[in-house]
Formats: C-alpha cells, structure tokens, sequence
C-alpha cells in the first residue's frame, strides 16, 4: 500500500500551552514571544479543555465583545472581553484531531469546524501535538520529481509490477499525464486511482492503452 502521510506526519510535537489559572497578560506575552496565533489550554493531566487564540486576547485588550465592537449582546463574548485567566477567555469545548487520520480528514474538519488549527490528542484523550492549516498545506507541496519518483516506483513498479517503461510518467505543476500500455483494461482506472491518491497530485491525465497479446 502507498504511505499516506497522516497528521503524526505533519504536526508539530512541541506544543505551548497554557493552564486555566494562567494570567491574560501571560497569555497575550506567550502567544506573541512564540510567534503564534492560538494555544491550546490543557488541565493538570495534559488533556486540552479549550483554546485561545490571539483574537479572544484582542477582543479582552478592547474590551468589547470582538474588535470591531460588534455582538455586543452576546453575554459569552462580554464575558470573555472581561476574563482575567485563560480558563475565562478560551473556547470551549475544544476540537481536536487524532495523529492517525489523513491529511484530507485533517483540512475537512479544520473546515467544517472554522479553525485553523487543532490540538491532537492519543488514546488516553492527552495532548501529543497540535496541527494547522501550514502543516497541511505543507503536505500538498511536493515538487514535480518527488511525485513522478512515487508514481513510478510505488505505483507502477511496487504496486502493480509494470515494467520499467510500459507507462511513461509526465508531471508538470501537480498534473500527472500518462502515457503508455497496461496489460488489462481494467487496470486503467486501477492506475489513474491511485496516481489521483498521492500527495500532491492536482490531476491525472492518462493516455493508457490495453496491450495487444503478441
């Protein structure tokens, strides 16, 4: 099977973190010393129960509800312009990421959640990592040689054990073109499939062709 890179691949292992008790004003310092826009906040075990980022210590230094001064109905928002702790101004409950899932689970939930990062948790609910939208973004960059070297020795050697030349692998900007004879129809779509799965990979477009028997 093809490696997959999955969030353990990419996230960073070294996390800053806060506790509930830690002061807003040693929030905001540790946040911009570490060139950072979010932090998780985990209790005495190292389970994250929330998380603030740089816009909910903007929203405490104005003292409005958001910068813009705007839900200025919302009693949460108003509540956290005047938190004093961590464990007041972040967000809760905190959504978090496993180290086992794929890059493409990991970007759905950034998205369907409206986060740009996620702490990843282990079996034990603890914190092992935090992952975000770079780290991810991260993955889909490979250079054009990286992914012709994949397709050609994981794809057609390794996997599907075409000789060396049957299928000849062009790749310019992220497109995978194709161009060659398979021995069996059927492992067209087979081939396309999974030169569609590697990472990095815009598009496949294949010329392919069955072998005629000799």
């Amino acid at each position: 099977m093809l490696h997959r890179r999955t969030v353990g691949d990419v996230m960073t292992e070294e996390v800053i973190t806060l506790r509930p008790d830690t002061p807003v004003q040693q929030v905001a310092a540790l946040l911009d010393a570490n060139d950072i826009v979010a932090a998780p906040v985990v209790d005495a075990d190292g389970v994250p129960v929330g998380v603030v980022s740089a816009s909910d210590v903007l929203r405490h230094e104005t003292g409005m509800p958001d910068p813009q001064g705007q839900d200025g109905n919302d009693e949460r928002a108003w509540g956290k312009a005047q938190a004093r702790t961590a464990g007041a101004l972040m967000s809760s409950p905190v959504f978090t990421a496993r180290a086992d899932w794929t890059i493409p689970r990991a970007a759905r939930e950034l998205r369907r959640r409206h986060v740009k990062q996620l702490p990843v948790v282990g079996d034990d609910g603890l914190l092992t990592g935090i992952v975000s939208r770079s780290d991810l973004l991260d993955a889909f960059i490979r250079s054009d040689a990286e992914i012709r070297g994949e397709a050609e020795q994981d794809v057609l050697g390794r996997i599907l054990g075409l000789d060396e030349g049957t299928v000849v692998v062009e790749v310019r900007d992220g497109v995978v073109t194709l161009r060659g004879h398979v021995p069996d129809p059927r492992l067209v779509p087979v081939v396309v499939g999974l030169c569609q799965g590697l990472d990095g990979v815009v598009a496949v477009d294949a010329h392919l062709a069955a072998a005629r028997a000799g």
